[in-house]
């Protein structure tokens, strides 16, 4: 059985510290580097990373719930993620003030952390 992990708060043992800018860290996937941290929100029930994803998706930008992130190292300067490139790339597009983009976020990403 798959356990539920809310995509939309840092895990406890991430080891992100509220308040901490993450902006200019690198994002590792589970099979190689993504991007770099462009911006962090933590508002309440949506904390998330836009992600510049550079030249690996012709410049896209990604937007990666706090729940994917499963390591926070600050000396490294990196976070690490629970998703493949592929799954990263197959996200949604990247459009944040479009109406019920975070609602189309949970529906692809929720899955994989046991929401229905």
């Amino acid at each position: 059985m798959t356990t539920h992990i809310d995509i939309w708060e840092f895990r406890s043992a991430s080891g992100h510290v509220p308040g901490n800018d993450l902006t200019g860290f690198h994002i590792e996937a589970e099979d190689g580097p993504v991007g770099t941290v462009q911006g962090l929100s933590e508002e309440a029930g949506s904390h998330y990373l836009v992600v510049d994803t550079g030249p690996w998706i012709f410049g896209r930008q990604v937007l990666l719930p706090a729940g994917t992130v499963v390591r926070v190292e600050q000396e490294e300067q990196k976070v690490y993620v629970d998703r493949t490139k592929h799954e990263i790339k197959e996200s949604p597009e990247f459009q944040p003030d479009g109406p019920g983009y975070l609602e189309m976020l949970s529906g692809y990403y929720g899955p994989f952390y046991g929401a229905i």
